[in-house]
């Protein structure tokens, strides 16, 4: 088998062994609402599409829809954020039960909205968002008792996973306290990153940034593009400057329909191209590089083989509408 190629025995091998580990997700919970409908005149009173409502459908998203990623793949997780005391929460909370997903770690705090983002979608198109939900940073009680929860879990994961969206949970006394923790017990450490919100990355077993959060991560402008991911001298100018700077184990950057780069200090990145067939919904695709990637370094992969795993599973859940997951035949198929 060459580096670039991961067979499907092996994949199976991966997906078994992660099936005995187990990976703690920490960060912004959100619960995803999809109205489904269809669409045929446009409203008289503004141009906009009238869309006769069909059927809604409701799902854990965020940090929750990482788990769900992740317990969709037989990796069992156990999911750490904020919640409020609503009736967005209490959904949210039945749907994580109901997936099998770990929800000690999900502290109520009255003074915060859960958040949910209403999507609508008129005939596999997203023709608007909704968001509600509360942005700031999560207090000092609230990030002392989720921390303690997390820190009675971690001797019990083989993986933990920050999935930061910007909305106040992942702060920087949370993150460095991971951070140390992680450390000290040497657990694999991944984070997805979200730019706007200026957090001390340095350290981290895994960072996953798509191109644009990677240029501006990096600080720098992306004012070029180039079908080979080799030629293209930004790209590879911020991978050498975020290795360099943030001192990742690995820095995988998703480059959508050129698939992703695997970068690793003091190596040569690693190009994969794509494997989707046909794109229908990219939401949530970050997710499931993340999950994905992690839980298969937790179970003994190297990190090429977590990336072409990962690489698979994107490419499967890009193919279905809204925030899908993909299952361990599934994926063990698609090699």
């Amino acid at each position: 088998m060459s580096a670039s190629q991961l067979s499907r025995k092996r994949a199976k091998q991966i997906l078994s062994a992660a099936q005995k580990t187990r990976v703690l997700v920490v960060g912004d919970v959100m619960l995803d609402q999809f109205i489904w409908g269809g669409v045929s005149r446009i409203s008289p009173e503004a141009p906009v599409p009238v869309v006769d409502f069909q059927r809604e459908s409701f799902m854990p998203g965020g940090a929750a829809n990482v788990a769900r990623n992740l317990v969709s793949l037989a990796t069992p997780a156990e999911l750490f954020g904020a919640i409020g005391r609503d009736d967005a929460a209490v959904r949210l909370l039945k749907l994580l039960s109901e997936q099998n997903i770990g929800c000690g770690g999900l502290v109520k705090n009255p003074a915060r909205h859960t958040s949910v983002k209403t999507r609508i979608v008129a005939h596999q198109q997203q023709v608007v968002r909704i968001d509600r939900e509360t942005r700031g940073c999560l207090d000092a009680k609230t990030t002392a008792g989720l921390l303690a929860e997390f820190k009675a879990q971690l001797p019990r994961a083989g993986a933990v996973i920050v999935g930061d969206y910007g909305k106040g949970v992942v702060t920087q006394p949370l993150l460095d306290e991971i951070k140390k923790l992680c450390r000290t017990r040497g657990v694999w450490l991944s984070l997805d990153p979200k730019p706007v919100h200026q957090l001390d990355l340095s350290g981290l077993s895994l960072i996953t940034p798509n191109r644009k959060e990677a240029f501006e991560l990096a600080g720098l402008p992306d004012d070029t593009k180039n079908e080979n991911p080799f030629a293209d001298k930004n790209l590879m100018q911020v991978a050498e400057k975020l290795l360099t700077e943030l001192r990742p184990a690995v820095l995988l950057v998703t480059l959508g329909e050129l698939g992703m780069l695997v970068c690793r200090h003091g190596q040569k990145p690693f190009h994969i191209p794509t494997v989707a067939q046909e794109v229908f919904d990219v939401s949530g695709a970050g997710d499931t590089v993340i999950a994905t990637f992690t839980l298969a370094v937790a179970a003994g992969a190297s990190p090429v083989e977590a990336a072409l795993l990962s690489n698979h599973a994107a490419g499967i859940v890009v193919g279905k509408v809204g925030t899908a997951t993909t299952t361990p035949d599934e994926l063990a198929k698609s090699f």
